[in-house]
């Protein structure tokens, strides 16, 4: 990923709370100069590995994971807020050009193949508690048991051990301070939910740079 010096994301609690909460993300894999690429929830265990270990499952009838037994290398985008910046934004808008302000983290490493049902069955009731436990009423899987279990037969638990990562936060930090107070006050008053989440981090990330 392209990373100029002042949209690098390093630090590496910010680059797993960053994953963990946008995990919805893309895997993306190639064999015999074919790309393919498959949107999946992901959990992260930040425990193993130096950046942790990504978990997620397919279903067994995409052929995707076949490509895993390569043993080459995937990526995993993840991404966060983004919005559109127009230059009528800017101080000067008849010196600028229109951009787009965004997030993004790129994970790398080699997939390997869960074998174990029950590991795989751990892996989907991890999964779900992830996303239940905030609900008034949380569904639980056991709930569902005997399903489940025929499920399982039909879906490919995988490991991705990260490699290397790579973060990127582009929300104008090479504009001046008027200019990034302009696209703040522009995106916080969006009618797409995405531009507020974009005003928001970007408050919050010139907040956090401010001295003290």
């Amino acid at each position: 990923m392209y990373v100029p010096k002042h949209f690098e994301m390093n630090d590496p609690a910010e680059l797993t709370a960053f994953m963990e909460h946008h995990n919805f993300a893309a895997l993306i894999t190639s064999h015999e100069g074919d790309i393919t690429a498959t949107h999946l929830p992901f959990m992260l265990d930040s425990t193993r590995g130096e950046h942790g270990t990504l978990i997620a499952h397919l279903a067994k009838t995409n052929p995707q994971w076949q490509t895993f037994a390569d043993g080459q290398e995937a990526l995993v985008i993840f991404t966060g807020p983004h919005a559109y910046v127009s230059p009528s934004w800017y101080e000067k808008p008849t010196v600028n050009v229109p951009t787009w302000n965004y997030t993004a983290v790129h994970a790398y490493g080699v997939p390997r193949v869960v074998e174990d049902p029950e590991a795989i069955y751990a892996m989907l009731d991890q999964l779900v508690h992830t996303h239940e436990d905030s609900y008034d009423k949380p569904w639980p899987m056991q709930s569902a048991e005997e399903h489940v279990r025929r499920l399982i037969g039909g879906v490919v638990g995988f490991e991705m051990t990260i490699s290397r990562v790579e973060g990127k936060y582009k929300l104008s930090q090479n504009r001046s301070e008027a200019d990034q107070y302009h696209v703040v006050e522009h995106l916080s008053q969006s009618s797409d939910p995405l531009g507020v989440d974009t005003a928001a981090l970007m408050r919050e990330r010139q907040a956090e740079n401010k001295p003290s």
